[in-house]
């Protein structure tokens, strides 16, 4: 059994119409690379720190090697050229999860 990965992300949409472009073609590249979501957008808050993030997702892969895959892939690379120009910021972390105990 592999270790999963985690994609963290903040953003800050200031064009939603032509993210939705985006996001009609990320959540595909995503599938075909093992991964999901576990969050995209909703409510949130600051519990500790100075840090405010305007939305937040967060995605679950296999493997770190999946999720490096996908975000090479030919077609995430297409897909984020149509989220260029719909955003403030948008910071992705890739992080390795630890394994469960059996």
């Amino acid at each position: 059994m592999s270790t999963p990965a985690y994609m963290l992300v903040e953003m800050n949409i200031t064009d939603p119409e032509r993210y939705k472009e985006y996001m009609a073609r990320a959540p595909l590249a995503v599938k075909a690379h093992g991964g999901e979501y576990l969050v995209r957008g909703g409510r949130h808050e600051t519990l500790e720190g100075d840090w405010k993030p305007h939305r937040v997702a967060m995605l679950r892969f296999p493997s770190y090697e999946q999720a490096k895959a996908f975000y090479d892939a030919e077609q995430y690379v297409q897909a984020r050229s149509y989220r260029a120009g719909a955003t403030e910021y948008f910071n992705m972390v890739l992080v390795e999860g630890v394994s469960a105990p059996v």
